[in-house]
């Protein structure tokens, strides 16, 4: 399985690399590759920049650019060796091993997109996306409709539930302000 993770985005809320936040003395995006290696040594980073070359994983740059998640999940999947995808986002920072198993094992093959949902929200990038949606992807960021939510009720999609106990390994980090508030928790 491909596991690509998407580093772009305009981190305006962060005012800097989100990928590259520390938590824990570790950048984000070392946390979860640290999560993915038990499942899959096929990691490729989209990037726009530089700052991840210090990571021995393929870096590729968005085919469209200014897209949004959409723009890099088409980049992705373009590059993707496999049919079947694991598309995670560079800020988030918790996640772990088991809950990425719990997705892939949970995905029905008669779904395109599976994606997890807890009592406020659906997770769209901590998925799994085929290379087959890339028509369907085209089409999207070829008419601007970028939007995630619309663009998953466009395809055959799963949403799997995550229990209250897990719903913080799901935690976007986004700015300064969660940032801290992730590390208050943790002490």
């Amino acid at each position: 399985m491909q596991v690509s993770i998407l580093c772009g985005g305009k981190s305006s809320r962060m005012q800097s690399e989100k990928g590259l936040v520390l938590y824990q003395n570790k950048p984000f995006i070392e946390h979860i590759i640290e999560a993915v290696l038990p499942i899959s040594s096929n990691i490729q980073l989209v990037t726009n920049t530089n700052d991840y070359d210090y990571l021995a994983y393929r870096k590729i740059k968005d085919i469209i650019a200014d897209k949004g998640p959409l723009g890099g999940i088409y980049t992705a999947l373009v590059h993707s060796e496999t049919e079947m995808n694991l598309i995670l986002s560079c800020d988030i920072p918790l996640i772990s091993t088991e809950i990425l198993l719990e997705l892939i094992e949970n995905h029905g093959t008669n779904f395109d997109v599976s994606v997890f949902k807890d009592n406020d929200r659906i997770h769209p990038l901590i998925g799994i996306y085929p290379k087959k949606i890339l028509p369907v992807l085209k089409e999207a960021i070829d008419v601007n409709e970028l939007k995630m939510m619309r663009f998953i009720s466009n395809v055959k999609h799963q949403l799997i539930p995550i229990t209250d106990a897990k719903r913080d390994l799901f935690k976007n980090i986004n700015s300064v302000a969660e940032l801290n508030e992730l590390n208050t928790n943790l002490s």
